[in-house]
């Protein structure tokens, strides 16, 4: 029985052996996989949200690690030519107007959105100064005549186009907490705060990059995203691109 139990004991250390090497290369491979599609994830929603900025508004700050921009759930054409009666009313760029119809099918419209016209993120027409917004003001659903706040827009769109913006958002990198949060529903004028509402969209962030590249006006611009996640000494680094319509 001794004998038994000791060739036994060599046995297994030579099958533990050789074991080792598989197992090991099998743990690291599922680890790069899971950080794998977790930065590929993160970076997916990324794009496909600044893919919805409102033209001209995407910006990144604090030295790279945030990108922020305004968000749009819809848009449209509106009413250029009227006298401003129920059902001939159209959006007047010599005064503050109040209300405007809609071109084409009705929008699904919410409380707090605002409506942007012709934002092309310079002084005089910059929606993160207010110049190129109104808040809207009529009933949630969908609607064929848009009410705002009185607002005379600075420039008229070429294609009398408009966005519905529904708020700004944040995606902020912090490596030495080791996340990448997105925020949103904030006041843009304050920034983020402790009260913003968020969801945490990646852990283990060991080191992160933004750049917004804007292009020119009416022609896209190129955000670029650079995401690096570490674990148990090992870190998988991804890149991607994301081009965003200028066009206001």
């Amino acid at each position: 029985m001794i004998i038994v139990i000791a060739i036994t004991g060599i046995v297994g250390s030579m099958v533990a052996l050789f074991l080792r090497v598989p197992l090991d290369s099998y743990v690291a491979q599922d680890r790069r996989a899971r950080l794998t599609d977790t930065a590929d994830t993160a970076l997916r929603r990324m794009a496909r949200d600044i893919r919805l900025a409102l033209p001209n508004s995407v910006r990144v700050t604090a030295a790279g690690s945030v990108v922020e921009f305004l968000g749009t759930r819809s848009g449209g054409r509106y009413r250029a030519q009227g006298d401003g009666s129920v059902g001939n009313d159209n959006l007047d760029f010599t005064i503050a107007d109040n209300s405007f119809e809609v071109l084409g099918p009705g929008i699904a419209m919410q409380a707090g959105d605002r409506i942007a016209v012709y934002n092309l993120g310079i002084p005089g027409a910059d929606a993160w100064a207010g110049e190129t917004l109104a808040n809207y003001t009529g009933a949630a659903g969908s609607v064929t005549s848009i009410a705002i706040a009185p607002k005379q827009f600075p420039l008229a769109s070429p294609g009398n186009r408009f966005q519905v913006v529904d708020g700004p958002v944040s995606y902020v990198c912090d490596p030495a907490a080791g996340t990448l949060t997105r925020f949103w529903g904030y006041d843009p004028a304050v920034g983020v705060t402790a009260a913003a509402p968020r969801a945490l969209l990646a852990t283990r962030v060991s080191a992160c990059s933004f750049d917004y590249q804007p292009g020119v006006t009416e022609r896209g611009g190129l955000v670029s995203m650079t995401l690096s996640l570490s674990l148990a000494g090992e870190t998988i680094r991804l890149h991607a691109n994301t081009q965003v319509s200028n066009q206001p």
